[in-house]
């Protein structure tokens, strides 16, 4: 299981950002990193520095999102439907952007029922909920 560090995190989307500022050859990883990069400006700030990017702090309740972190998110939604894993979240985040017409907002909701799972998950210390996951996406698409 690939298993990165904060850090490692925070240099692979600083080297994509720039990579991507300077039309370098990417991988295929780093292709998909540099879309959902450029569907948020509003976090390019935050790579184009490594250093800083590296000892930043994103504290809980201040309102500012951790671009790494969701970033991250949006690459983990993205590899869980290119393999249909959990079984299903592939239809329901497909429902999802057809509702939505917007697969960058299908992830945003996508998103919440991902972080709600995985924090469920580590709070009653079991294993993450894939039904319970694919089941929260799903209500998403059928709600107005």
């Amino acid at each position: 299981m690939f298993n990165p560090s904060q850090e490692d995190v925070r240099r692979f989307f600083c080297s994509v950002y720039a990579k991507s500022y300077s039309a370098q050859p990417m991988d295929a990883m780093e292709t998909l990193a540099s879309q959902w990069i450029a569907e948020h400006p509003e976090y390019h700030a935050d790579f184009q520095n490594l250093d800083a990017a590296i000892v930043r702090v994103y504290p809980e309740g201040n309102g500012q999102t951790n671009p790494f972190l969701h970033l991250s998110m949006h690459l983990s939604i993205s590899e869980q439907c290119s393999i249909d894993q959990p079984r299903g979240i592939r239809q329901a985040v497909e429902l999802l952007t057809h509702k939505r017409q917007s697969l960058h907002t299908a992830h945003h909701e996508a998103m919440d029922c991902l972080g709600t799972m995985l924090w469920e998950s580590q709070r009653a210390g079991r294993p993450p909920d894939g039904q319970a996951y694919i089941d929260c996406v799903q209500r998403h698409a059928t709600r107005d």
